[in-house]
């Protein structure tokens, strides 16, 4: 059996550290958001140019990068590289979407970001 902590009994330092984590969160969310609305351009441009969705080269590169950074920055590249995979993905399958939309296919809107 577990002892769960009310909000009154809780120490101060805990409701501090997850009010920044609240705000982190938030800027994460609000980061993505950015992110995949320059995705959807990336799509668009590719759509137009007959490009496909993924770019194994900048893939690598990407990996490479972001395994440097995280490592320097004290995160497990493993996790980042997994967190970055689950984005890309996103990425792809919304590309694709894009792409099918370009040649004419009728597409529902886009669901991960307006």
């Amino acid at each position: 059996m577990t002892s769960e902590s009310t909000p009154s009994t809780m120490p101060q330092e805990i409701h501090a550290l997850r009010a920044s984590i609240d705000n982190i969160d938030a800027a994460l969310v609000h980061l993505l958001a950015e992110r995949f609305k320059l995705t959807r351009q990336v799509g668009q441009f590719k759509a137009v140019g007959n490009m496909p969705p993924a770019d194994p080269t900048r893939d690598a590169q990407q990996i490479d990068r972001l395994t440097r950074i995280a490592e320097s920055s004290g995160l497990d590249p493993d996790f980042a590289v997994q967190f970055r995979q689950f984005i890309v993905s996103e990425v792809i399958r919304q590309h694709e979407l894009i792409a099918r939309r370009h040649a004419g296919e009728e597409i529902p809107e886009l669901d991960t970001y307006a």
